[in-house]
Parts: structure tokens; C-alpha cells; sequence
């Protein structure tokens, strides 16, 4: 076991041998990604643009939707090309890739663990709500969780890449990413899922929406 895959690459089989497979699953990556986009993008227009959202379960809300995007864009577009055309990633390539993935994924962690905070004294300290949960913890909060996530991966990354690779450079995944299913799922479903499970039924959210459409229909309103 030689480091010799710095130089050129390597080789992302994903589902290689099953080519029509593959082409299922561009439909369904892609479509899962037209999902993120919206979901989250709609997330984050609605808690900029409604006062009524300006509160700290929406920031928390719309940092996770950040996130993902973040998340989804960092990997899916490679994916796509991956399962389409030609399967090769740089040295460079899967870095920047492995570093952004280990760090939103520690972030989304840390934001979760956050929001379930969040929730626990809204619901068990509702007196005490808003002197506990005020704007400023929010954004402590919340850099905490980014900066924590970007610590992880500048650990993390070095460390992982510096070990020997196998001279055939061949990577059992869609991604640079170490586990292959949990990978996929953790890059194209959760994202997509996100907004549906946190936002999109929530009632004020679907209200906000309604405020938001008769405005662009009735400048007037």
C-alpha cells in the first residue's frame, strides 16, 4: 500500500457494474435535488422575508436549510456527473469535497442538538422562553455549531488523506465520502426531507407562504 493516487485521482465505482441502475438513479438524485433547492431556498426567503418567523426556532430553521444547500451543492452536482459520464475526481477534488462533507455534516449534528434545546425550553420553560433563548445565545449558538463543524473537518481531513492508498485508486462510492449507502442517503435524502419534516407542514410556515403569494398577486396587500 503505496500513496501513489495524489497525482491523478481516483476511480468513484458508485454502481459501476449495474449501468442501468445508474440511470434510475440520476433520475432520482436529480429529482431529490430539484426538491432541495425549492424546500430549502422557500425556507429561507419565508424566515428573511416574515416578521412573523423572526424567532429563534426559524434562525435555527434557516440555518439548517443553509446548510443543506450547502451540503447537497458540495457533493450532488459531482454525483450526477459521476453517474452519467466519466467517474474520475481529482486529488484536489475529493479534499474540497471530503472537507465540506465532514464539516456540514458535523455541523447539522451540532444545529440538531441545538434546535432540540431550543424546543425543550420552549416547552418545559415557557416563562422563562425568551430570557433564556434571547437573539444573542441564538447566534452564539449557532457560529458555535459552524465553527465547531470546520474545526472537526480541518482535524479530520489531513489525517484521512495522509494515509497510504491502494495503487488502484479505486473508490467504493458516488462521493468522497467513507460508508457507500449511508453516504447517499445522508447526501440527497435528508436534505430533501429536511423541509418537509421541520417547516413545510408547519402551519405557520404555510400561512407565511399564503402572506408571501397574495403579496406578488396584490402589491396592494
Amino acid at each position: 500500500m503505496v500513496n501513489q493516487s495524489s497525482p491523478v485521482g481516483f476511480l468513484l465505482l458508485g454502481f459501476s457494474e449495474h449501468p442501468g441502475l445508474e440511470k434510475i438513479l440520476f433520475g432520482i438524485v436529480l429529482t431529490s435535488y430539484f426538491l432541495t433547492l425549492v424546500g430549502n431556498s422557500l425556507i429561507i426567503l419565508l424566515s428573511v422575508l416574515d416578521s412573523r418567523l423572526h424567532s429563534p426556532m426559524y434562525f435555527f430553521l434557516c440555518n439548517l436549510s443553509f446548510l443543506d444547500l450547502c451540503f447537497t451543492t458540495s457533493c450532488v452536482p459531482q454525483m450526477l456527473f459521476n453517474l452519467w459520464g466519466p467517474k474520475t475526481i481529482s486529488f484536489l477534488g475529493c479534499f474540497v469535497q471530503l472537507f465540506i462533507f465532514l464539516s456540514l455534516g458535523t455541523t447539522e449534528c451540532i444545529l440538531l442538538t441545538v434546535m432540540a434545546f431550543d424546543r425543550y425550553v420552549a416547552v418545559c420553560q415557557p416563562l422563562h422562553y425568551a430570557t433564556i433563548i434571547h437573539p444573542r445565545l441564538c447566534w452564539q449558538l449557532a457560529a458555535t455549531a459552524w465553527v465547531i463543524g470546520l474545526v472537526e473537518s480541518v482535524i479530520q481531513t489531513p489525517s484521512t488523506l495522509r494515509l497510504p492508498f491502494c495503487p488502484h485508486r479505486q473508490i467504493d462510492d458516488f462521493v468522497c465520502e467513507r460508508a457507500k449507502f449511508f453516504g447517499l442517503f445522508y447526501t440527497v435524502g435528508t436534505p430533501s426531507l429536511n423541509p418537509l419534516i421541520y417547516t413545510l407542514r408547519n402551519k405557520e410556515v404555510k400561512r407565511a407562504l399564503m402572506r408571501l403569494l397574495r403579496k406578488d398577486v396584490d402589491p396592494r396587500s
